[in-house]
């Protein structure tokens, strides 16, 4: 009898939605659209589920797959079959993995992943309803470590929930063998403590705006308390990337106050250190980005503002944001901020692509109004803006934005604080030890990464696809980077032919200045591991920038002359 174990946070949401569930049974007598088999290399039947699969269907199964496949396939890129004839499912993914090496962040995993995630887009793309997982990897041939397995594909279950903009319902089903209960328990147990570490773990809130618009002010009236410095200047201001973590209102809430991420006077050298501190306050994910803006005439300089935020931020982060406007003082008597949103076209054009969600504060005259139904009272106004934020939260299923850039930062902090719970004389407390960890990854991610251009950081914070993919590899396995892209091009976003001639395209480089379109290529990813490379040994961030500059001239001098 098949036995059922639910993720809780994979509930179906309003409209449709993910739900997965732990069995023991067969995977190949599952009724589904789709299931997945594993291989190497070229052969499906390389694995015990491919086996089964060619008994029941014969050779109509190698003969469909090469059909499908063509002369060849790719790692972590799956080729689907359909119409199998004997099988109760439409279609089968047979996915071609890397044997297990030894490393929980080596290639074999990141093939691993980036198999889960294709699968998973390809399901929705194709309007599946329903696909079945083994344990995958865990067989004999492929050898990944049970726990491995069922970290790995729980995790990136996780995140494709998270991230999933489709409304359909996706029924995810991981099939175990009915004899094999060690590994049952273990995906069990790692459900368990997943879904544990979610429910723990407070709404991480990110500020952002122009130096002057009141972010600081702002934070300090949500959290109730004088923590982030406030400045009245439009040239002064949060010199420094500041979070900290409260209880309010029944809530445990984690604020983030940016720098002028945007403003366009600061370089971007200047704000690198801000990026990568960011990214660390923000790990795993981010629950909401708040918007600020002041109430008054929205000029050239705000649009250009707000143009830079949306160049960074797709249509999908925009479903994370809150609208929310300081200095309401400002506003006519008896006007609420909807009426004057509706006279300017382009603000109302940014509200409503943040789901009509927008709320207005005072930094100065409403904070002595505490009236519970005052509109001009920042007490009534921070619990409407918390209450929009638990609405959101459950219209997104428990869901924040993230992205594998995010999540390769919150490993490397994990790690970091198992290093210091072992080598800490005294029992320190758990927010210490996080505090240190992120400390300690933000500096060291600073300077291995001094050769990437701080826009291909922003992208990688703000979710753009190539970026993410290139900085990501950097940070988890630079010396592995280049095999990759020549192996997997598709986990740098790069074509083929490029990953091809990669090594020609080292001359093309990343500087400390290049602009993130250079890097999303195959010769910018290149040319930045080039920079990460040069940048082992340094001292300070300042340092590895003079080391990637110097390697990538003297790489593009010596192709130039060979």
């Amino acid at each position: 009898m098949e036995a059922a174990a639910q993720i809780p946070a994979g509930r179906t949401t309003r409209g449709g939605g993910v739900h997965v569930e732990i069995i023991q049974g067969t995977i190949e007598t599952q009724q589904v659209d789709a299931l997945v088999s594993p291989m190497i290399g070229y052969d499906p039947q390389t694995t015990g589920i491919g086996n089964t699969l060619h008994q029941r269907v014969g050779p109509q199964l190698t003969a469909a797959f090469k059909a499908a496949a063509g002369s060849e396939v790719m790692l972590g890129v799956p080729v689907l079959v359909e119409n199998l004839p004997g099988l109760p499912s439409h279609a089968v993914f047979f996915l071609s993995l890397c044997p297990w090496n030894g490393d929980p962040d080596g290639a074999p995993v990141e093939v691993l992943k980036m198999g889960i995630d294709s699968i998973l887009t390809s399901c929705d793309s194709r309007g599946f309803g329903s696909v079945v997982f083994p344990p995958i990897g865990a067989g004999l041939r492929l050898s990944f470590p049970i726990a491995v397995v069922a970290s790995v594909l729980l995790e990136r279950l996780y995140t494709f929930q998270q991230q999933r903009t489709s409304s359909r319902p996706l029924t995810v089903r991981i099939v175990i063998h009915p004899d094999d209960h060690v590994s049952s328990q273990v995906f069990k147990s790692t459900l368990e403590e997943i879904h544990q570490n979610r429910a723990q773990e407070s709404k991480r809130i990110v500020l952002l705006g122009k130096t002057g618009c009141g972010k600081s002010s702002l934070a300090n009236i949500i959290l109730g308390e004088d923590l982030f410095t406030a400045y009245h200047s439009s040239v002064s201001g949060t010199a420094t990337c500041q979070s900290e973590t409260r209880d309010v209102s029944d809530r445990k809430i984690t604020l983030v106050d940016t720098p002028g991420l945007f403003d366009t006077e600061r370089s971007e050298e200047d704000l690198k250190p801000e990026i990568m501190k960011c990214i660390t306050d923000c790990a795993p994910g981010i629950h909401t980005f708040l918007i600020v803006l002041k109430v008054e005439r929205f000029s050239e300089q705000e649009q250009a503002v707000i143009s830079r935020i949306c160049e960074y931020f797709s249509e999908d982060i925009l479903k994370y944001a809150v609208v929310v406007f300081t200095f309401g003082n400002e506003l006519p008597e008896g006007m609420k901020i909807e009426k004057f949103i509706r006279e300017n076209q382009k603000l109302s054009d940014l509200v409503n692509r943040c789901g009509g969600r927008c709320h207005v504060f005072d930094n100065k005259h409403w904070n002595n109004n505490t009236l519970q139904n005052d509109y001009r009272s920042n007490h009534f106004q921070r619990e409407e803006l918390l209450k929009t934020i638990d609405k959101l939260t459950v219209e997104r299923n428990g869901q924040y934005y993230t992205n594998d850039m995010l999540q390769a930062v919150e490993r490397e902090i994990q790690r970091e604080e198992e290093q210091i719970r072992q080598s800490s004389p005294e029992n320190l407390p758990p927010e210490e030890i996080r505090n240190q960890a992120r400390r300690q990854v933000a500096n060291r991610f600073l300077i291995e990464l001094a050769g990437v251009a701080t826009g291909a950081l922003l992208g990688a914070l703000f979710g753009i696809e190539a970026l993410v993919r290139a900085v990501t590899t950097m940070i988890i396995h630079p010396s592995q980077a280049i095999n990759l892209i020549k192996k997997v091009p598709a986990l740098m976003g790069a074509p083929a032919a490029a990953a091809a001639g990669g090594e020609a395209a080292l001359a093309v480089g990343v500087g400390a200045g290049v602009t993130a379109a250079v890097v999303a290529t195959t010769g910018g990813v290149l040319g930045g591991i080039i920079g990460h490379e040069a940048a082992q040994g340094a001292e300070t961030a300042q340092d590895a920038v003079e080391r990637s500059a110097k390697a990538v001239i003297e790489k593009r001098q010596s192709l130039r002359f060979s």
